[in-house]
């Protein structure tokens, strides 16, 4: 993680009172066997701004102990996550005991414990348990992001112990946590609007990235800003503050531009007018051969000559770059991103991504990022944005309603003058209103992508006007028997595992898919690592998990023993490839994405299963460069390393065309004239290189 130094002034009282660190509203002392109740509260929970769920909690004194009771759900998407926490601590919050079980996303689970007891450390995840070592000052005990009101207990005990720069947790980590300064905030409310003055604080370590919070004047938690164990925006709003949530989203996103900013300035790159990269094998991704001792120059972030050394003539003034033994090729596209933190910027780069599309955000934020980096003023590859839009349903997501043909437009409309590209259609949206945004889009020269809506299939929804399609499920729906309306998961993976490509379903899907130029991303390395087991542990086919931030290893390699749904899944995962394969060799373009799935590596794992799926190394990375950009239209100016092209160009150690796998060895991205060394990118944001 990006490495911020700074001097914590004590701002909270160094005595946490009992009398002034509990709740918002005066609560009436209750006696009950369980101690006497001291405070209560609830939270409700988002996902990209909108409602789906709610946190409550109860603190009690027994003597002297201090007990948290905790419940936290929500449902995302027709999938319920339930979350309880317990926690107990002395007087001044030293902990005790915390245990915590559910889930804090839809495929994260967890079911730990940690019980301090004589200066020992007993853990207990699932059914094993260890002894840790006992930190040697203060220290607290929380696991991740979620419940909120852990984060709360935890900022008290961190102002009440001396504020200090890190603060080790168990049962592992370490968190940072800066006070910011003072936001007021208008509250609109039924009792009476009122401004109210609240200390913004930002938490790192917790989750990968930094979250913002704010307290009131008694120190209880009135918002949270943050992603949840899956990547997605979430935000947790304390009763009587909802109709501030706009606001605390955008002030948080300013935040998070500061920390962009701070980011770069860490990393300045190798920046000069013009470069020249000398001696390295040129790979320029148009098909055509290698060409040795290759000389490529970028002026003002253009390329203006790429060729043999003896053809090129190296400018007298350009920085020059050796790149002898090493490999030139262009800079890559991840064409289903989530830009959903800032951290991102920096991972990308390191991997080699110059250019993403980001598949569905939080308006505000993906704009203000984008241009962020536009404009120098942040660090991160080209944002090109599809702007997300869903219907009312069990399956929404956000809060861009198209329920209507009107709204539909509307929505087109403003994304469109905000400058995205595209629409993606999601998991809620009815057959009409996806003709609408399409016949909308397709009028201001946008194009399509998305989800097949729930009740659709990919024929609909691609008669009706979308261009694209994400994730290969869709289309293997549509290359065998249509399903019940009440198909089980496993019934349907089932079904892909003994799909039939010869069949004359699949041969239909296959000619019309073709015939109608629609653009797929599979996301394939997402879709593997769900078939992850103890005995396939997800290092052994991607082993950039080793590599992450410790605050993403240990829910990207927890995974359970094999199962009968286990080697379905494998199964119907092998068939997916195969239908890549088949896509690839009917001419329907596929493009690399990943939907984030392992921060920075899993481009490289997908490109490395469309070689698997019988692409050439050739065709495959120019699945993640010249077809991504002609997808987009943009292929006259991005995707190959030629002349008059924009200077996205990566330095690899390794021949791809001799290994796939080495497209994995970026060690230079240059980008916007500036060349970074990606080890120091990796490390920024708490990655090893």
């Amino acid at each position: 993680m990006h490495k911020l130094r700074f001097s914590l002034p004590v701002i909270l009282p160094v005595i946490l009172a009992t009398a002034c660190i509990f709740s918002l509203q005066p609560v009436i002392a209750q006696q009950s066997s369980s101690g006497t109740l001291v405070e209560q509260g609830k939270f409700t929970l988002h996902k990209f701004e909108q409602a789906i769920g709610e946190e409550t909690y109860e603190i009690r004194r027994d003597g002297d102990t201090l007990n948290a009771k905790i419940d936290f759900k929500f449902t995302d998407r027709g999938s319920t996550v339930p979350l309880s926490t317990t926690f107990r601590a002395a007087q001044d919050l030293t902990p005790e005991f915390f245990e915590i079980k559910g889930r804090t996303a839809r495929p994260v689970e967890i079911d730990e414990s940690v019980t301090i007891d004589g200066g020992k450390v007993h853990f207990r995840t699932r059914d094993k348990q260890s002894d840790l070592n006992m930190p040697s000052g203060p220290f607290f005990a929380i696991a991740g992001y979620a419940p909120t009101t852990m984060q709360m207990l935890m900022v008290r005990y961190w102002a009440s112990h001396g504020s200090p720069a890190q603060l080790p947790t168990l049962p592992s980590g370490t968190v940072k946590i800066e006070p910011r300064g003072k936001d007021t905030i208008h509250i609109v409310a039924k009792e009476g609007n009122r401004d109210e003055k609240l200390d913004r604080f930002t938490v790192e370590g917790l989750i990968w990235g930094r979250e913002t919070l704010w307290f009131d004047a008694k120190r209880n938690l009135v918002a949270a800003v943050t992603t949840d164990a899956e990547f997605d925006h979430f935000e947790a709003i304390r009763d009587g503050y909802e109709g501030a949530l706009g606001d605390f989203v955008s002030r948080a996103g300013a935040d998070n531009m500061s920390a962009l900013a701070d980011i770069s300035k860490g990393i300045p790159g190798s920046r000069a007018q013009t470069l020249a990269i000398v001696g390295g094998t040129l790979i320029d991704g148009t098909g055509a051969a290698p060409v040795s001792d290759a000389v490529v120059v970028i002026h003002k972030g253009r390329i203006v000559a790429a060729g043999p050394k003896s053809e090129v003539k190296i400018p007298k003034h350009a920085s020059v770059v050796d790149a002898r033994g090493k490999f030139i090729l262009p800079g890559l596209w991840d064409m289903h991103a989530h830009f959903e933190q800032v951290e991102w910027g920096p991972i990308y780069l390191a991997a080699g991504v110059t250019t993403v599309r980001d598949c569905g955000n939080e308006f505000e934020f993906i704009t203000s990022v984008r241009d962020a980096i536009a404009q120098g003023r942040g660090l991160g590859p080209r944002i090109l944005a599809a702007g997300i839009v869903d219907g009312s349903g069990p399956m929404t997501i956000g809060v861009e309603r198209v329920d209507t043909p009107e709204q539909a437009r509307d929505w087109v409309d403003r994304y469109h003058a905000a400058g995205f590209q595209q629409m993606k259609i999601y998991s809620s949206v009815k057959l009409e209103e996806v003709k609408a945004v399409a016949e909308e889009a397709h009028k201001l020269g946008m194009t399509v992508t998305g989800h097949v809506p729930n009740g659709l299939n990919a024929y609909q929804t691609i008669e009706a006007g979308q261009d694209q399609i994400n994730h290969i499920q869709y289309i293997a729906d549509i290359m065998h028997a249509p399903f019940p309306s009440n198909v089980s998961r496993i019934d349907r993976a089932k079904a892909v595992a003994n799909l039939d490509l010869d069949s004359p379903e699949a041969r239909k899907a296959l000619a019309f898919l073709k015939d109608r130029h629609t653009v797929v991303d599979p996301t394939m390395a997402l879709f593997e690592l769900y078939t992850a087991t103890t005995a396939k542990p997800s290092a052994s086919f991607e082993p950039g998990v080793n590599k992450v931030a410790p605050e993403l290893a240990e829910q990207l390699t927890d995974v359970g023993p094999p199962s009968e749904r286990s080697e379905i899944g494998e199964k119907a995962f092998e068939k997916e490839v195969a239908i890549v394969g088949a896509l690839h060799r009917a001419g329907i373009p596929i493009v690399a994405g990943t939907d984030q799935a392992v921060p920075g590596y899993s481009l490289h794992r997908e490109i490395e299963l469309y070689a698997q799926a019988g692409f050439t190394p050739m065709e495959a990375i120019q699945a993640a460069s010249i077809v991504s950009a002609r997808a987009m239209g943009l292929d006259k100016e991005s995707g190959t390393v030629e002349k008059g092209k924009r200077g996205d160009v990566i330095v690899i150690d390794g021949n791809p065309l001799e290994g796939i796998h080495n497209t994995r060895n970026v060690e230079y991205v240059i980008t916007n004239g500036t060349m970074y060394h990606t080890a120091e990118l990796w490390r920024s944001v708490g990655f090893k290189p």
